[in-house]
């Protein structure tokens, strides 16, 4: 931790504070200690700032959050790029003393809120590593069995997420594990797997994935290596899906609870997971997400 303060005094060398409530403890009273009256601005470093600032906060100290773009452009006039923990300190500490009236208190979330935040930044994560193997899937049944991927139209399962084409891939996973039966017993074997898999049978359907199977000219060979490489690939993306699916369960239960969550819900062309992540989005201190949202989708009055 740094401490200075401009203009020449520097109350506290450089140290280190372990995150305990001990540690913590004794951090706000060396700063109580000090003559004058005392602010905590901290630069937001994605959560690790979160424990000093709720303690901080509990000990009935003032304690704000800054953005780290507008404390590192501030007072950018030096054709120096110096980037180092002595130099950020003493440039938020001038931030500081200039914004000293109109520094905003930092208020600590609800727990419901800060899960909510929480749930809807792991899956944003968890949808981009999604989209990865499902891209990776269809760049390897383009060599076994292209196409595949676009023979079912159904979305996500609701119950744990997983897709048609990705389960049928799992277990048709070469174009020959279908071109080398005959239509009929193709029909058969389709019919078993979608009654053991959980999905719709359709004779229509399995007709097309007969014929759509044939005079394929495939690179990768039928065989147990190519075979262990699509149940890889599958097996992660069912596990994601399960994983993302779950979240998207939590982020709704959790944003039911909210007195914002009916007026959200109303608002028209917003989707089931985009609902709770608006309310979850962080907004200005004196914008609700009601307001934010209307001027989002509210249609433009300016010519």
């Amino acid at each position: 931790m740094q401490s200075c303060v401009p203009l020449g005094e520097i109350v506290a060398s450089p140290f280190e504070v372990n995150l305990t409530a001990g540690e913590l403890s004794k951090l706000a009273k060396m700063l109580k200690a000090l003559d004058g009256e005392i602010k905590v601005v901290m630069v937001c470093t994605g959560s690790y700032h979160l424990p000093i600032a709720y303690a901080l906060n509990e000990d009935e100290m003032f304690v704000s959050i800054v953005n780290p773009l507008i404390a590192r452009n501030y007072d950018n006039n030096s054709i120096r790029k110096s980037r180092n923990d002595k130099a950020d300190a003493i440039k938020t500490a001038n931030y500081t003393l200039t914004n000293w009236l109109k520094l905003p208190q930092y208020i600590p979330e609800e727990d419901i809120r800060h899960m909510l935040k929480v749930y809807s930044r792991q899956y944003n994560k968890y949808k981009k590593i999604h989209t990865m193997l499902k891209n990776n899937l269809i760049s390897l049944l383009d060599s076994t069995f292209p196409g595949a991927n676009k023979l079912f139209t159904s979305g996500p399962r609701k119950s744990d997420g997983h897709e048609k084409w990705v389960d049928f891939a799992a277990c048709f996973w070469h174009c020959k594990c279908v071109s080398s039966l005959s239509q009929k017993a193709f029909t058969e074997r389709y019919r078993e797997w979608c009654k053991r898999a959980g999905y719709n049978f359709s004779v229509t359907k399995s007709e097309d994935v007969f014929i759509e199977s044939l005079g394929h000219f495939y690179i990768i060979p039928k065989n147990e290596t190519t075979k262990r490489l699509i149940a890889q690939a599958t097996l992660q993306i069912n596990t994601i899906s399960e994983t993302v699916e779950a979240l998207a369960r939590e982020m709704k239960a959790l944003a039911a609870t909210l007195p914002e969550y009916p007026a959200v819900m109303e608002f028209r062309g917003v989707g089931d997971i985009l609902r709770p992540q608006l309310i979850a989005v962080p907004v200005l201190p004196d914008i609700s997400v009601i307001t934010l949202a209307n001027f989002i989708f509210a249609p433009s009055s300016v010519a």
